[in-house]
């Protein structure tokens, strides 16, 4: 099993994040604390240069990786020739931007009906876009053959570089609002929950964390209840950042004795939280960018009286879906 970072090793990460970007902002909205009859406050993923938290870990990555940590699988050793991933968006757009930032080529490989707008932010960071395979799980396959054919270093989903580095936005969190008492965050590949965790303990902190994921990719949730990686089929259509079909043993490990809860939200559930985040506070969220006040809207009569933090983890929707999600959803003002 993999250890957590330590609280030194989260301070490296940290500076090394803010080479390329500032600290993202946390906001008490006045009317989500209306909503969820409780005090709310929403860390703003959303405001990073790639609309979501996971810059934060490739930045950290690719700082290991030029200095020679990471050594450079299937490159032969040394500076490697060009790296490649697999992403439904965000991972993705962290590759790219990293990559370009260190000079080197960037492929990546995404399923069929992937993201429009997401493949077009990847491209424009200078990646080369491959298309393969009808989920997460198929592309991820096919980059790594595609790794091993041509001497590329595979960039992992799941890595504690990428931890290290995500775990930057949870320690400006905690830090700034010290008085949170349950924190919901979303569950892809699961670095942003590890990373939640991570910090929490490097602070010191007592406080629940509640996992959130699809109930049309229950993988995790199925995992963790069960305590070892059960693969299950991924149906949901709006938030791909939450596709996970099979679980990485060791993020399966860390979570299960690190969250107080798992909660399942749908499609509907998302679609009316993103529109309720667009009310509430005018900002944009993707499917998993709004889980979490999905999961909180779903457990509402259990937080009374709590300061419950939320992560609005990625803004990057295409925009037909999200006009879709605002005529068509059903989201009463609060």
């Amino acid at each position: 099993m993999l250890r957590l970072p330590s609280a030194s090793r989260l301070a490296i990460a940290r500076s090394h994040v803010y080479r390329s970007l500032a600290p993202t902002p946390q906001y008490a909205w006045p009317l989500l604390a209306r909503r969820l009859g409780t005090e709310a406050w929403v860390k703003h993923e959303n405001h990073t240069p790639i609309g979501a938290f996971k810059l934060r870990g490739g930045l950290v990555y690719f700082d290991s990786l030029m200095q020679g940590h990471l050594g450079s699988s299937n490159s032969g050793g040394g500076r490697p020739a060009g790296v490649i991933t697999a992403t439904r968006g965000n991972h993705g757009q962290s590759v790219a931007f990293a990559a370009r930032e260190a000079g080197l080529p960037a492929t990546i490989v995404v399923p069929h009906g992937n993201s429009r707008e997401k493949n077009a932010a990847m491209r424009a960071l200078g990646a080369k876009l491959i298309e393969h395979g009808d989920d997460f799980q198929a592309a991820r396959e096919h980059a790594a053959a595609v790794a091993d054919a041509q001497g590329l270093h595979m960039v992992p989903s799941y890595h504690p570089d990428l931890v290290a580095g995500v775990a930057s936005c949870w320690l400006e969190f905690f830090e700034s609002v010290p008085g949170l008492q349950r924190v919901y965050v979303p569950i892809g590949m699961g670095s942003g929950a590890v990373a939640a965790v991570a910090a929490r303990g490097a602070l010191r902190r007592r406080f629940d964390i509640i996992g959130v994921v699809s109930a049309q990719a229950p993988a995790f949730a199925l995992s963790v209840s069960s305590g070892k990686p059960v693969e299950a089929p991924v149906t949901t259509t709006l938030a791909d950042g939450l596709a996970c079909r099979k679980p990485d043993p060791d993020v399966v490990q860390i979570l299960g004795s690190a969250l107080a809860d798992v909660v399942q939200v749908d499609d509907e559930e998302i679609a009316a939280a993103m529109k309720m985040l667009y009310i509430d506070t005018h900002n944009v969220a993707e499917g998993a960018g709004a889980a979490a006040l999905a999961a909180a809207i779903r457990q509402r009569d259990r937080i009374a009286g709590q300061v419950v933090g939320l992560t609005l983890s990625g803004g990057n929707v295409d925009h037909d879906l999200f006009a879709r999600v605002l005529l068509d959803t059903p989201a009463e003002p609060a």
